[in-house]
């Protein structure tokens, strides 16, 4: 049995070599994951264990003051997280977030990159696993740091 990550892999391989490729793949998964497609994010790096995902500073990712709205940037960095574990995981296992955190460390402007990485633990039964993703603005400063929990276990 195939895992959602490596199916996202070869479409990966296949279209980011491509012109326009990795805007291609990023409004696949946008319509495979409609919430998740709603803050027009651009997948930019995929490899097993690691991604990183750029959200637009367009006016519907907004609030009133003008900065990234905080549940955007939340968007984003469990897209950068779910990501980067579920391309590590093995054949025959799945994962559901069961709970997510954010530090805010200060205002986001700008495009706003979410940077993961994960190397998933081994999986024999039900286990909880934490993966930190960074969102960073354009000169690198961290703007927020989300902990997302994810439930690991066999596909049933």
């Amino acid at each position: 049995m195939g895992s959602p990550g490596k199916t996202l892999l070869q479409l990966w391989t296949r279209l980011r070599p491509l012109p326009g490729g990795t805007w291609l793949f990023s409004r696949i998964f946008g319509r495979r994951v409609p919430y998740s497609g709603s803050v027009r994010s651009h997948i930019r790096v995929l490899a097993p264990g690691h991604a990183e995902v750029d959200i637009p500073d367009r006016r519907r990712n907004r609030q009133h003051l003008g900065s990234i709205h905080a549940i955007a940037l939340l968007n984003v960095a469990e897209q950068a997280s779910g990501l980067a574990l579920l391309t590590d995981l093995p054949d025959g296992i799945r994962g559901i977030v069961i709970e997510i955190s954010m530090q805010y460390f200060k205002k986001a402007r700008g495009t706003i990159r979410a940077v993961s990485d994960a190397t998933a633990p081994p999986v024999t039964g039900d286990v909880e696993f934490d993966v930190t993703a960074d969102c960073l603005d354009l000169h690198g400063d961290l703007v927020a740091r989300a902990t997302v929990r994810w439930r690991l276990g066999t596909q049933r």
